[in-house]
C-alpha cells in the first residue's frame, strides 16, 4: 500500500476510533446501565389484605414515590373464582420538573405477586399461573421515553410468627400464632434516556427503600387507622365493581 494511501485512510480511521470511544462513553454512561434493587418487609396484617392493597394499581399515585398518575386500563379474564385483575394501566411519574407518562402491562398471580412491565421488560412468571392473563401475557413490549425496560415486582407470602412462651419452666402459657406477612419488593431496569439517568442518580439506589416503606405507612393507615378495618373477604371485585365493563 503506497504511502499516499496511508495519509488518506488515517483520518478515516482516526474517525472511526473517535466515533467507537463516543459510543461506548454513551452506553456506559452512569445511570444508563441495568440496575437491579430490592427490599423486604414484615408486616403485621394478613396476605390477603396487603395484596388487595398492592393490587389496587389506581391507587399509587397516593403513596408510591414519584407516581404522579395512575390509572389502570384493560382488565383480565375472570381467573378460576371468577375475579378479574389489573393488565394493563398508565403511569406518570415526576422528578426534577420533568414528568413523563409511560404504560405498564399487569400480571397478577392472585394472592401472591403483582409485576409490572415496561419498555422491552419480561417475565419469568408461569405461564399457567397467570391464564386469565392470556390476552395480555404475549403483548408487544411498549416503548416509553424514560425505560428501556422497568421490571417492578411485589411479592407477599404468609409470615407465620408465635410470640415465644414466658419462663418455660414456669409459665406454660400457649400463644396464638400472630397473622404476618412478608413483602418483597424487586426493581429491575435501566434507563434509556440519559438526561434521567442524570436526574435521579442520587435517588435511584434508595428507590426500592422508598417505595416498600411508604407501602408499609400506607398499609398502617389503612389497616390500622380510625375506620380501616378492610374486611377480611375484601376484594378488587367489591372495589372496582362499577368499572367491570373497561374493555380488555
Amino acid at each position: 500500500m503506497s504511502k499516499a494511501m496511508l495519509r488518506t485512510l488515517r483520518p478515516v480511521s482516526a474517525l472511526h476510533s473517535l466515533r467507537s470511544q463516543a459510543q461506548r462513553s454513551f452506553i456506559t454512561l452512569p445511570g444508563t446501565e441495568s440496575q437491579s434493587l430490592s427490599a423486604t418487609r414484615i408486616l403485621p396484617y394478613k396476605s390477603s389484605s396487603l395484596y388487595t392493597l398492592i393490587a389496587d394499581v389506581d391507587s399509587y399515585s397516593s403513596f408510591v414515590p414519584y407516581c404522579v398518575e395512575s390509572k389502570v386500563t384493560k382488565w383480565s379474564e375472570a381467573d378460576k373464582n371468577g375475579q378479574r385483575w389489573p393488565s394493563e394501566a398508565d403511569l406518570k411519574v415526576g422528578w426534577g420538573g420533568y414528568e413523563e407518562e409511560f404504560t405498564s402491562r399487569l400480571l397478577c398471580v392472585p394472592g401472591s405477586v403483582v409485576e409490572a412491565l415496561s419498555g422491552d421488560a419480561v417475565t419469568d412468571l408461569s405461564k399457567t399461573d397467570l391464564s386469565h392473563h392470556s390476552a395480555t401475557f404475549d403483548a408487544p413490549a411498549i416503548a416509553n421515553a424514560i425505560f428501556q425496560s422497568l421490571s417492578t415486582r411485589w411479592t407477599v407470602k404468609p409470615f407465620h410468627y408465635r410470640p415465644p412462651t414466658g419462663h418455660p419452666q414456669t409459665d406454660k402459657t400457649v400463644h396464638p400464632a400472630r397473622d404476618q406477612t412478608e413483602v418483597h419488593l424487586t426493581l429491575n431496569f435501566q434507563f434509556s434516556n440519559p438526561i434521567y439517568a442524570a436526574l435521579s442518580k442520587a435517588v435511584a439506589p434508595k428507590v426500592a427503600g422508598m417505595m416498600i416503606e411508604a407501602f408499609e405507612v400506607r398499609a398502617r393507615r389503612l389497616l390500622d387507622g380510625p375506620g380501616s378495618a378492610i374486611p377480611e373477604k375484601h376484594s378488587l371485585d367489591e372495589k372496582f365493581s362499577t368499572r367491570k365493563k373497561i374493555s380488555v
